[in-house]
């Protein structure tokens, strides 16, 4: 079997997560859930507690909030389909690592390096990855400059899954729509034309 790229993404409380739930449900016969959120207070234990009550028992789960191209080629020999959830919290925890680069340049050319290598390794597995994210760049600009730094690097990270993609489901109002094959590749065209 070879791998399977799905990316998920909606904005706040869209459902985007219970879809992705529902479709690792209906297409893995063993699944694994790689959780990425770091608990600082009580507002994020609630939303952890919340995903927790709505996995099955039989899932099994990887708290990692870093380096998780090692935990999807941990998860993906014993499991056919994972779930990460979420991109945007892995940006953050990448963003606003101790360790993290000095420059905003060096910051997105990092973290865009370690989500090309979670590409890498969900596409050499023989397994489903679903990969949960949030659509932030469609309000308003943020007042600070850290917040729009994250704005537009979550933007870049979710353009590159999606690129890699197999299937993008926009989710809306707990709908989804699967979008990448309704969308429009000029490089595409203007290949063909030439």
């Amino acid at each position: 079997m070879a791998s399977k790229i799905v990316l998920v993404t909606g904005g706040a409380r869209s459902g985007k997560s219970t879809f992705a739930e529902q479709y690792a449900e209906t297409y893995g016969d063993n699944v694994s859930y790689i959780a990425t959120a770091q608990v600082y207070d009580q507002e994020m234990q609630t939303r952890v507690d919340l995903h927790r009550t709505r996995r099955p028992d039989s899932w099994y789960t990887y708290e990692a909030p870093y380096a998780d191209e090692a935990i999807i080629c941990e998860a993906t020999t014993r499991s056919d389909v994972v779930l990460f959830d979420c991109l945007t919290l892995y940006t953050t925890n990448l963003l606003l690592a101790a360790d993290t680069a000095a420059t905003s340049y060096d910051r997105q050319q990092f973290v865009l390096e370690r989500v090309g290598k979670v590409i890498a390794a969900a596409r050499s597995s023989n397994s489903t990855i679903i990969f949960v994210t949030n659509e932030v760049g469609l309000g308003i600009v943020p007042d600070n400059a850290l917040a729009r730094e994250y704005r537009d690097l979550a933007g870049w990270v979710n353009q590159k899954v999606a690129a890699s993609a197999d299937e993008v489901y926009l989710v809306i109002s707990g709908l989804a729509v699967e979008i990448k094959k309704l969308a429009r590749n000029l490089g595409e065209e203007v290949h063909r034309r030439g």
